[in-house]
């Protein structure tokens, strides 16, 4: 197991970065989650070429073992990397950054992006020195954790939550369905409920999906900071692909799927210019 700061790096590219402007930059998810962290690298990257991958048939990824998810994502990126040839691949999920980071840049002759939860900002920022970590089940039960808080919040309480509810209800949201603050807060507030929960004061959105319900999130618990890590990596992936030529001029990006069910939720997805559908 990698520690967090290992992580939490990029590997550096074993060849040198492309110089095709169309090779595009690739993100992974389990689903639509990954689009947290798309978001401010469409503000920093407008021109970058994208393809965004989900893997609806592999939905939810915080309910599959670490074997599933360590056999079934360095292979479905290798498929995606054989066909597209983008300049570097983002893994936007922490529950498989978490499990398959390692296999991955293992498998890939280019750099390898991958995500973890924002403590330490989280840290900087909490004054109770009680911190939230609300994730999926996979992701806050893995050693990487302890060692983000040993490294960054020794003293604070961490209060962690794994909530597949919440996964399942940022989907809906997207899909257009009208998400009730109440059904946001039922999911969220057993991480309150516990010893100490009451002083909670700070929240790591250790989900990709999950800022996707920042707002009701806000609304459902309001003296609440709630950090994520979707601005790091933006700058990250920029840093890294600071060499990379870029069309003149924006493209629409390609969301790939492995399942079934994205059709219907194109409408919300051109507002982050994915344009075109396609399944693997």
């Amino acid at each position: 197991m990698r520690t967090a700061a290992q992580l939490a790096a990029a590997a550096a590219p074993r060849h040198r970065a492309p110089v095709d402007p169309s090779a595009p930059i690739l993100f992974f998810d389990s689903g639509v989650g990954g689009l947290s962290v798309l978001e401010p690298t469409r503000a920093l990257l407008p021109n970058a070429p994208i393809v965004y991958a989900a893997d609806s048939a592999g939905f939810p990824y915080g309910k599959r073992t670490e074997a599933e998810i360590a056999s079934r994502v360095p292979a479905l990126l290798g498929r995606l990397v054989e066909r597209f040839h983008p300049c570097l691949a983002v893994i936007a999920c922490n529950t498989a950054s978490t499990v398959a980071l390692d296999h991955v840049r293992s498998a890939l002759d280019i750099p390898v992006v991958g995500t973890v939860p924002a403590i330490k900002p989280a840290a900087e920022m909490s004054r109770t020195r009680v911190i939230g970590v609300l994730g999926t089940e996979a992701t806050v039960r893995q050693p990487y954790v302890d060692d983000l808080a040993a490294k960054f919040a020794a003293d604070c309480t961490l209060i962690r939550l794994g909530s597949p509810e919440l996964v399942e209800l940022a989907e809906a949201k997207l899909a257009g369905d009208a998400i009730g603050v109440e059904s946001v807060r039922s999911a969220v507030q057993p991480m309150f409920d516990v010893d100490g929960g009451d002083r909670i004061d700070t929240v790591v959105l250790a989900c990709t999906h999950f800022p996707l319900l920042e707002e009701e999130l806000r609304a459902a618990f309001p003296n609440v900071n709630y950090v994520d890590g979707g601005a790091g990596i933006a700058r990250r992936i920029a840093h890294l692909a600071a060499d990379q030529p870029w069309p003149a001029e924006p493209a629409g990006g390609i969301l790939i799927y492995t399942g079934d069910g994205y059709r219907p939720l194109m409408s919300a997805l051109a507002r982050f210019g994915l344009t075109e559908v396609k399944s693997l």
